[in-house]
């Protein structure tokens, strides 16, 4: 390879370690080079074990090992979260009892639950608990709190554990929002921490619906803890179309692949 292309290579390596991730279409253009260069320079450092291709991009490596804390997650993919927060909230019916996964995706969703009325929300989230009561003091939500009770991780500010599995079992909802950690076809939903993927999977299975929240980073990965199968899921919401690839399987599975404007 030419001392060009080993420099561009050595950029996105760089991009890589101040970002955790990079996109092949800011690449084209930082790089002024085709997309399919891009990609060829992704294979590349792929094979020399330097980062892992995603849908869209690529990850570093070590960044697929360990789940960030809460307030490096909550700076990640702001804008993308926004969107992908306002449109799961717009599923959200008058009287809906719900239940909402910890995660800095389904944070997006809570400003827009000042606009339903008479909601149930569960939750496992102590930021998303304490924004709801600021609202519910201030007189703008209208609705009935439930804190799941468990462990308490004060790394990801979350309950999770036997405790808050037993406490959910005891209660049935009309949709369960869940965070995927990675998205895949033949994997399903994953997540870093077995805790959390175990009650995510009962957070699925006591709702009538299931809807899963991915931003692009999230699709093409696949990550230690099983969450749920492809078929369990009803709708998933992204910022991006699924991979071509995917389509045939997803219509199969009568699943609805939602896009956040």
């Amino acid at each position: 390879m030419s001392l060009a292309g080993e420099e561009r290579k050595q950029t996105i390596l760089d991009m890589l370690q101040l970002q955790g991730k990079v996109r092949t279409p800011e690449l084209v253009a930082r790089l002024d080079v085709s997309s399919e260069t891009v990609r060829r320079y992704l294979e590349e450092l792929e094979m020399e074990k330097k980062l892992k291709r995603v849908y869209g991009g690529a990850v570093k490596i070590n960044v697929e090992r360990e789940e960030p804390a809460y307030v490096q997650r909550e700076v990640l993919q702001a804008e993308e979260k926004k969107r992908i927060g306002r449109a799961a909230a717009s599923l959200i019916q008058d009287q809906d009892v719900i239940v909402i996964d910890d995660g800095t995706t389904t944070l997006q969703m809570i400003d827009s639950l000042v606009l339903r009325k008479q909601l149930t929300v569960l939750v496992t989230s102590v930021h998303t608990l304490n924004l709801l009561m600021g609202y519910k003091n201030r007189g703008v939500f209208d609705g009935e709190l439930v804190l799941i009770g468990g462990r308490v991780n004060t790394k990801h500010y979350r309950t999770s554990g036997s405790l808050a599995m037993h406490f959910m079992n005891n209660f049935y909802v009309d949709k369960a929002f869940i965070v995927a950690d990675g998205l895949q076809i033949d994997t399903g939903v994953t997540a870093y921490e077995d805790e959390r993927a175990m009650l995510s999977r009962m957070f699925m299975k006591q709702a009538k619906q299931s809807i899963v929240l991915a931003d692009h980073t999230k699709i093409g990965t696949t990550h230690y803890c099983k969450i749920a199968d492809l078929e369990e899921m009803d709708i998933v919401i992204s910022d991006i179309a699924p991979p071509r690839e995917w389509q045939a399987r997803l219509q199969e599975k009568d699943i609805h692949w939602l896009i956040a404007e």
